[in-house]
């Protein structure tokens, strides 16, 4: 066997379709876009949502909500999933580090901890936000809290 007898594997190779070439082709006249219309002209594309000149859907449906470009999403966490969290990972600080380390977070989520549950062990917290009721009971229990100002 050498270079010259190599040749493709039968129906591997074609032939390139020549479109609009002329009759001769097979593929003259219409060039294979059918009779007139917007798709047999050049450069025709439709928009995204275009209904064929119909209202399309998203002018049909009225406009509703609201969205304040104020708002701040929080993780948040009660006191009961703290004390569990510290208690499965051995913390004695609970700061956006240690959740992102324990994968509990993402980097650019924000820490609220909430009010509900009790809390046994002495806790440092360093958290984005913290309710007046949590910081209570944070304190109650000999820990501290100090929010993270960003």
């Amino acid at each position: 066997m050498g270079l010259h007898n190599l040749k493709p594997s039968k129906g591997s190779i074609h032939k390139e379709k020549r479109i609009a070439r002329g009759e001769g082709s097979g593929h003259g006249g219409t060039a294979t876009k059918g009779h007139k219309g917007m798709k047999a002209r050049a450069g025709a594309s439709n928009k995204v949502g275009f209904e064929g000149g119909q209202t399309p859907l998203q002018r049909r449906l009225p406009k509703v909500g609201f969205k304040n470009i104020s708002n701040v999403d929080y993780v948040t966490f009660n006191l009961d999933q703290i004390s569990h969290l510290a208690e499965r990972y051995e913390l004695t600080e609970i700061t956006a580090q240690t959740l992102l380390e324990n994968r509990i977070v993402s980097k650019k989520d924000k820490i609220k901890i909430l009010g509900r549950g009790e809390l046994t062990a002495k806790l440092n917290v360093n958290v984005h936000a913290c309710s007046a009721s949590a910081s209570e009971k944070i304190k109650a229990a000999g820990g501290s809290v100090e929010l993270i100002q960003k």
